[in-house]
């Protein structure tokens, strides 16, 4: 079913009345068997808010989400859900809904019989459990389904019906745990574009979603938090954590980099820039509180770096070319500066540079920003 048909469902979204609550770690810790896989957590989620939380696997991202879920117990720490402290509380009297990547649907009852299973766990009436089933499918757009098997439906129209078991409930807070993940690349689109439709009709419903899928993350989230070795590397707001990384894992991670060393000349003042130095040019980008002589990584995207000046405060450097990969459209060009590699994400070239060719490259003070190497001291 097509993202138009969705939106177009015989019932507003509205008619299921989601509450959400804010999600808070207070220093949570998470071992198992002694090794520690969840390091001193503290993170506030608010209320309506879409968090995504992000990072190779074993980052320990599912972790988290498993704490809130009440599969594991933390060691040390607590966990708010609203304001009720549910670090001891089993998961069924969370009141959280959850979605994971291989659906959990029973093969055996039809749509209507998995949507319903949660709240007939509740015991909850006959006629409510008519009228939140008939709700719930109506906004994932499954209602014409209600009939069927599992296996007579396709992979994104079981993930809908997961969605659509999870809401049922009514949950303070939506988990989910990779839900796209066994989708194919196009139906995974189509996913990523109704999820964000399903929080546009229920703005109160608060969202943690875990996925190693950045283009997920960037698309859905209104904050991001990177997670690396069972700890928090970055967090923020997504435009923001893309636009100003703090460091070179948060870079590489969220989206392609181009990470060139610099030395810092003149710290950044009240104006939020800085000026560097890479061989014997100097450049200006966005860094505050620096100091005089300090090695940084100058961090510029792909799509921001290009072959003409379009400003007069835009930086200039030189690379010389060694790659070039024609799309159509675009264009991309890998070039290396003093051994460093850069990639530019060209538009409309009239004619295509040859490898070996110097070229100027210019990007803006406030594409670019000075981040902490991590990776390597």
């Amino acid at each position: 079913m097509s993202v138009s048909a969705l939106a177009a469902s015989d019932a507003p979204a509205a008619a299921v009345a989601v509450r959400g609550s804010s999600v808070s770690f207070d220093k949570v810790t998470v071992a198992y068997r002694g090794a520690v896989v969840l390091k001193p957590m503290t993170l506030d989620i608010a209320a309506g808010e879409i968090l995504a939380l992000i990072g190779p696997s074993g980052s320990g991202k599912t972790t988290a989400l498993r704490a809130v879920a009440g599969f594991v117990r933390p060691v040390s720490g607590r966990i708010r859900i609203g304001t009720t402290d549910v670090t001891d509380l089993p998961p069924y009297e969370r009141g959280l809904g959850m979605v994971v990547q291989n659906y959990a649907l029973f093969p055996h009852m039809r749509v209507e019989g998995n949507v319903a299973f949660g709240l007939h766990a509740q015991a909850a009436p006959k006629a409510l459990v008519a009228e939140r089933v008939a709700d719930a499918l109506r906004i994932v757009g499954m209602a014409p389904y209600a009939k069927r098997y599992p296996r007579e439906l396709s992979g994104g129209q079981q993930q809908r019906v997961a969605i659509a078991r999870a809401l049922a409930v009514r949950p303070r807070v939506l988990l989910l745990d990779e839900p796209l993940s066994a989708l194919d690349a196009q139906i995974r689109r189509s996913m990523v574009e109704e999820i964000a439709r399903l929080h546009r009709d229920l703005p109160d419903l608060t969202i943690l979603y875990v996925t190693h899928d950045q283009s997920e993350a960037l698309t859905l989230a209104d904050k991001i938090a990177i997670m690396k070795d069972g700890a928090i590397s970055a967090h923020g707001a997504t435009a923001d954590l893309y636009r100003r990384p703090p460091n070179r894992f948060a870079a590489e991670f969220l989206g392609r980099a181009n990470l060139l060393p610099v030395t810092v000349l003149h710290p950044g003042t009240s104006n939020g820039f800085a000026t560097v130095r890479s061989g014997a040019v100097s450049l200006v980008a966005a860094g505050q509180d620096e100091t005089a002589g300090t090695d940084r990584l100058l961090c510029v995207r792909p799509q921001h770096v290009t072959l003409t000046r379009e400003d007069a405060q835009s930086n200039c450097i030189q690379g010389v070319l060694r790659e070039v990969h024609w799309q159509g459209e675009l264009t991309h060009l890998v070039l290396e500066i003093d051994g460093t590699p850069i990639r530019v994400v060209a538009t409309r070239l009239p004619a295509l540079p040859r490898p070996g060719t110097a070229i100027d490259l210019f990007f803006a003070p406030s594409d670019a920003t000075l981040i902490v190497d991590d990776l390597n001291g």
